[in-house]
């Protein structure tokens, strides 16, 4: 597990948002807030990521490009630009709000998300930077969206449920 999977959420418990242990929040399957990004490319190309092995769910799973928990009163703007520099080391790039939504998915091990998640779109400048931390990332790729959406359609279970439903759900909200 890594440091950044050690933290306190806000979580709602009885109504009323709470800080929670995330791995607890996890189990027990609270809803809890989230932030995801996606970042594009001039060409229009997505940077995905895959989850380190270390990870305590979903490891070696294909995400989008960054999604994380925010920190106690933190802004979910705030929060998307820290998780860019943490886990891929972009810095410099300006995350538009694109929508927020609600999901609960089974992430294995007994353990389930149910995310009320701030989603971003980044349009990166072209040759962007982009140094993954290996505790928190073990691969990158850049795709097209419809190239994207071809290998889910093939390999599923490759792919995180979260980045599944925001493809199959939300995709005209995030992208259009």
């Amino acid at each position: 597990m890594t440091g950044q999977d050690q933290q306190m959420i806000p979580t709602w418990v009885d109504g009323v948002l709470t800080p929670v242990d995330k791995l607890e929040a996890h189990i027990r399957g609270l809803r809890h807030r989230a932030v995801s990004v996606f970042l594009r490319d001039p060409a229009g190309q997505l940077l995905i990521q895959r989850r380190a092995l270390g990870k305590y769910h979903t490891p070696g799973l294909w995400a989008n490009t960054c999604c994380t928990h925010p920190l106690w009163d933190e802004a979910p703007l705030d929060c998307a630009n820290r998780r860019l520099d943490q886990e891929l080391g972009i810095t410099g790039v300006a995350p538009v709000w694109r929508q927020q939504v609600e999901y609960r998915a089974d992430v294995g091990g007994g353990l389930t998300e149910h995310e009320v998640v701030d989603i971003f779109l980044v349009d990166a400048p072209k040759g962007v930077a982009v140094t993954p931390n290996p505790e928190e990332v073990m691969d990158t790729d850049w795709l097209m969206l419809a190239e994207l959406e071809q290998q889910i359609a093939a390999r599923p279970d490759q792919f995180t449920p979260w980045l599944r439903i925001y493809l199959d759900q939300h995709k005209a909200a995030i992208f259009g």
